[in-house]
């Protein structure tokens, strides 16, 4: 009975534990893809790069390619901030999903 037991916990922190690396890539991949999302709305705001949206419409286009969705975009004359958000599977998904934000700009 008690190898039973012991053997439970130890699928139960397992489970925990594969239910933890899940959300910690999910962040991972909204990180980058607010960095790159960023960095495509500056290349529009410097006039290094063309799109028919603008900025905002630029880093959300790149956001989707990273796997994850704009939620806000603020455009200044120099800069771009961007936040995005990437859906946690499994296990921790019902606590909302991963965000991250970034900037970009010359300064």
């Amino acid at each position: 009975m008690l190898v039973l037991g012991l053997l439970l916990v130890g699928v139960l922190l397992c489970t925990a534990a594969a239910a933890l690396g899940q959300a910690v890539v999910a962040h991972h991949r909204a990180a980058a893809a607010a960095d790159l999302a960023a960095l495509a709305g500056a290349d529009v705001t410097l006039g290094r790069a063309v799109s028919a949206g603008g900025p905002c419409d630029a880093a959300a286009s790149v956001a989707a390619r990273g796997g994850a969705r704009l939620v806000d975009c603020t455009a200044g004359e120099l800069e771009v901030v961007v936040v995005v958000a990437v859906d946690v599977p499994g296990a921790l998904g019902g606590l909302g999903p991963a965000r991250a934000s970034a900037r970009a700009g010359p300064r």
